[in-house]
């Protein structure tokens, strides 16, 4: 899918693994404050490629859908995962993302989590998302309010970022609550 400015939005791939370590390698301290810390062994090939592996095994067996982005040279620029899919009652999944450092604040990963909401709404047939960002990352909170999602509440210590446990702030969207999707 065409998110504009160059953007590609598509399934993640078997052979994704080298894009995604030198994605992660050339975005290490941009993405530093906003995830785990992470080992050595994290921005290499072989550990990539073990997690595209795994990551597609939860795909085939319904618990994950994964997507990237790539640039107009075919490089990975980002990430977009809904994880943790639950069906019976629920219907639901958490939903994740982050950008190239080059490439943000252009409203690319705002055509993404509003082109992925759709996807789970009609290809997986989800009733909702839920999305966490610390309390401090107004520019993910902003991509969240941008693709209808409403904050719902805090989690003190919900997450262990960056070396510390740290406070998020929670936010869902119902996915058949109508918004405007041409963004």
């Amino acid at each position: 899918m065409d998110l504009g400015d160059g953007i590609l939005l598509r399934p993640l791939l078997a052979g994704d693994g080298a894009e995604l370590a030198a994605a992660y390698t050339r975005n290490r301290a941009h993405l530093a404050p906003w995830e785990p810390t992470r080992r050595e062994d994290y921005y290499t090939t072989q550990r990539q490629d073990e997690l595209v592996t795994r990551t597609l095994q939860d795909a085939a067996d319904g618990r994950t859908a994964a997507y990237v982005l790539t640039d107009d040279r075919g490089r990975l620029v980002g990430r977009v995962n809904l994880s943790d899919i639950v069906r019976g009652a629920f219907w639901s999944a958490h939903l994740g993302y982050w950008i190239d450092g080059a490439i943000a604040g252009r409203g690319i990963m705002r055509r993404a989590v509003a082109a992925v909401s759709v996807q789970a709404r009609d290809d997986l047939g989800l009733h909702r998302l839920q999305a966490a960002t610390l309390v401090h990352n107004i520019a993910s909170q902003r991509v969240l309010a941008t693709t209808g999602f409403a904050e719902i509440g805090q989690a003190p210590r919900y997450l262990r970022i960056a070396g510390q446990w740290q406070d998020h702030l929670l936010f869902q969207r119902i996915l058949e609550d109508p918004v405007d999707e041409t963004l």
